[in-house]
């Protein structure tokens, strides 16, 4: 089927997310796991990327928790060292893309101030023709709103849509809606599919 924009999900598929590996470097896994079994971080998480404000929603949790107040705020205040490092080969995909004219989306579940955040550190986050971003949408991966959204803003039609994301409920919804979908498990899997739908050659695809 014809491929008529290309959707990126950003966490672990443009940009590596292990908050866990932050904090196993910082404190120490035995401290991490008694962090992350007393607060539900990612929960949490899910508060900013539903719109609510960055820094409130991790400083309250962190006065909710006045044991883990340090690590908890350092959510925020070292967030970037949670999001790194970019995934080398996506990102010259994205570029690839883009140098053939094929119209990039990103469909990701982000805050609005962690986005912008991301976007001033990593400039490949400002290459997109259009940003779908949850905290923007107030709706998060995998609720099917998200994707009515994103279909009913661009216009294009369901099954002209490739969407790549890491998770396997964020590509099931899509898939049920008439997208086509791949299982984002590493930049060559990425990079095969792209070049099978015919959006790039071999050699861009590297």
């Amino acid at each position: 089927m014809n491929v008529k924009a290309v959707v990126f999900d950003i966490g672990n598929v443009l940009i590596e997310w292990h908050p866990e590996r932050y904090f196993d470097r910082t404190i120490g896994p035995a401290k991490r796991r008694a962090l992350f079994a007393a607060v539900d971080l990612h929960a949490m998480n899910d508060r900013i990327d539903l719109g609510e404000g960055f820094r409130d929603v991790i400083y309250a949790e962190a006065e909710a928790n006045p044991e883990w107040r340090t690590e908890i705020r350092d959510w925020h205040d070292n967030w970037i060292q949670l999001a790194t490092p970019p995934i080398a080969h996506s990102v010259r995909l994205l570029r690839a893309l883009r140098s053939t004219g094929a119209a990039v989306f990103s469909l990701t579940n982000f805050g609005v101030e962690s986005f912008a955040y991301a976007q001033s550190h990593y400039d490949f986050l400002e290459e997109f023709d259009r940003d779908y971003v949850s905290g923007q949408m107030q709706v998060i991966k995998p609720d099917p709103k998200i994707y009515t959204m994103l279909e009913q803003d661009c216009g294009v039609a369901p099954e002209n849509l490739l969407f790549t994301d890491d998770r396997a409920d964020n590509i099931a919804v899509a898939a049920n809606r008439g997208w086509q979908t791949h299982l984002f498990e590493g930049p060559q899997g990425w990079a095969d599919r792209l070049v099978e739908a015919n959006l790039l050659s071999v050699e861009q695809s590297r």
